[in-house]
């Protein structure tokens, strides 16, 4: 089947349950669901029949997939990565160009737009054939395109007689869309219409508002969708210009997960490698100035106040990645139990949620916090949230705090490697950024190694509580002082949350 996935994939996870024997079955789950591994199934063989307690596995460190991470480079220029997994008969193959928006030039919406057209047609075949064709194997195929990246994607059953055939479709629809003109019209105007719906959502504005003041005329600055003033004139040409750059082998990292030898994966790295354009890699985005600090508020007629905060965070490869990203676990990564969610949720009962992270990337990401309040106690939830961080930053983590952010990275930690379309996830992000092959590892290890003083030094060096950009948009309303702490504060309202 054929479908345009978006930001987001499913993953496809497996269940191993040993008893007696073995009854494998696959689930099909969000992308940020937990999925044990077989290891995790297997069932204690006790003298009294009962399954063995939790308790037993009490300060163990679970079980993680080991990865034999191979690489190698096509004749065409394309970087390859390729993990050998035999416990499904199927495969997942991912590329990765370096042809998001950042790559858009004065185009906004040129990137997104071309991906999105991907499958719209090839030659001899339109976009219903397409589908009935990957349909028609069994075989799934995605897309999506971003600020740092465009993907494409194939999974499918790992057998020549359902491989071939799809891979051959595959190969078409990366290497020779048609950009029909219909198909063109048509995906022209959904994006359009959600430039309307846009105007009514408040989180959204806030967001476009935020990126603008953050990243200015930089290529991170304008929204990957393009606007209503860019869009339209998008022509079918400048469609086949960007795919013949931003689609070339030389620009691609082809990762590849399966039931597939060494041998097979080399055949199909070198078939897909042929069929995409040929050309080298295009320049990495170029760094951001430091944008100006303050706050933009967007008036807006919602009950409740969306609030972003950001600042200009840091790229993929920084040295000190895992020391932020375990900091950050801490301060308002990790969900619940974390400085964020302590204070402004569960001691006061401001807001549903309230997150923190860096977005590392080619180019120095944002790291952001975003909630949204009650619109008559905005101003004060905004001043709590920038004490909380402005402390941190000062104090860095406790002892305690740090000790709890590790074990339960290292309880979730066998998740990234939990089933073959995650991995071939992981071998993606591995290639575009450059990473070790060992990268998935080291970053565990780094992570257990660290120390409060690390990670404290880590946040204070990347993170300044003056150089804030804040955005948010809600009603001008009369404020009130904020409720105290409290370990039972007001039960919030009912209503679902405004997005």
């Amino acid at each position: 089947m054929s479908k345009r996935n978006g930001p987001r994939y499913a993953l496809l996870g497996l269940f191993l349950i040993a008893l007696l024997a073995a009854l494998a079955f696959t689930v099909k789950r969000a992308p940020d669901a937990a999925e044990p591994t077989a290891q995790s199934a297997q069932v204690a063989q006790a003298d009294d029949s009962k399954l063995q307690s939790l308790a037993e596995l009490d300060g163990k460190e679970p079980e993680r997939r080991k990865l034999d991470i191979q690489s190698w480079q096509t004749a065409e220029g394309a970087k390859v990565l390729f993990v050998e997994a035999r416990e499904l008969p199927m495969f997942d193959l991912r590329l990765t160009y370096a042809g998001g928006s950042s790559q858009d030039g004065d185009v906004p919406g040129l990137a997104l737009l071309t991906n999105a057209m991907l499958n719209e047609g090839v030659p001899g075949k339109d976009v219903g054939a397409i589908a009935a064709g990957f349909e028609s194997l069994g075989a799934e195929f995605g897309n999506g395109a971003y600020r740092d990246m465009a993907v494409t994607s194939l999974r499918s059953l790992s057998a020549a007689e359902q491989r071939e055939p799809a891979l051959k479709l595959f190969e078409q629809v990366i290497g020779q869309p048609t950009f029909p003109a219909d198909s063109l019209a048509r995906i022209k105007n959904q994006i359009l219409a959600g430039f309307e719906y846009q105007k009514q959502n408040p989180g959204k504005l806030a967001s476009l508002e935020l990126f603008e003041r953050l990243y200015g005329k930089h290529p991170y600055g304008p929204p990957s969708e393009g606007n209503a003033q860019s869009v339209p004139g998008i022509s079918r040409e400048q469609l086949q210009a960007f795919h013949a750059k931003a689609y070339a082998a030389g620009n691609a990292v082809i990762a590849l997960v399966g039931d597939l030898s060494r041998e097979e994966a080399e055949a199909m790295a070198a078939e897909v490698s042929a069929a995409l354009p040929k050309g080298p890699a295009l320049a990495k985005t170029v760094a951001p100035e430091a944008p100006k600090p303050g706050l933009t508020h967007i008036d807006f007629p919602s009950n409740q106040t969306h609030l972003l905060i950001a600042q200009l965070g840091i790229t993929r490869e920084d040295p000190d990645y895992a020391a932020l990203y375990l900091g950050n676990q801490v301060f308002g990564g990790g969900g619940f139990g974390t400085r964020l969610m302590t204070e402004v949720r569960e001691k006061r009962g401001l807001t549903y949620g309230v997150y923190s992270g860096f977005t590392a990337m080619q180019a120095r990401g944002p790291f952001m916090i975003n909630l949204q309040t009650r619109a008559e106690l905005s101003d004060g939830t905004l001043q709590l949230v920038k004490d909380l961080l402005r402390e941190f930053i000062a104090g860095g983590p406790t002892q305690e705090e740090l000790d709890a952010a590790k074990r339960e990275m290292a309880g979730s930690f066998p998740l990234s490697t939990a089933s073959n379309a995650a991995i071939v996830g992981q071998l993606g992000a591995i290639g575009f950024y450059d990473l070790p092959l060992t990268y998935l590892e080291d970053f565990m290890a780094q992570v257990q190694a660290l120390s409060v003083e690390q990670v404290k030094a880590a946040m204070a060096k990347h993170l300044d509580p003056e150089a804030l950009v804040i955005v948010t948009a809600g009603p001008k309303v009369e404020q009130k002082e904020l409720p105290p702490p409290t370990d039972k504060p007001a039960e919030m309202p009912a209503a679902v949350p405004e997005h």
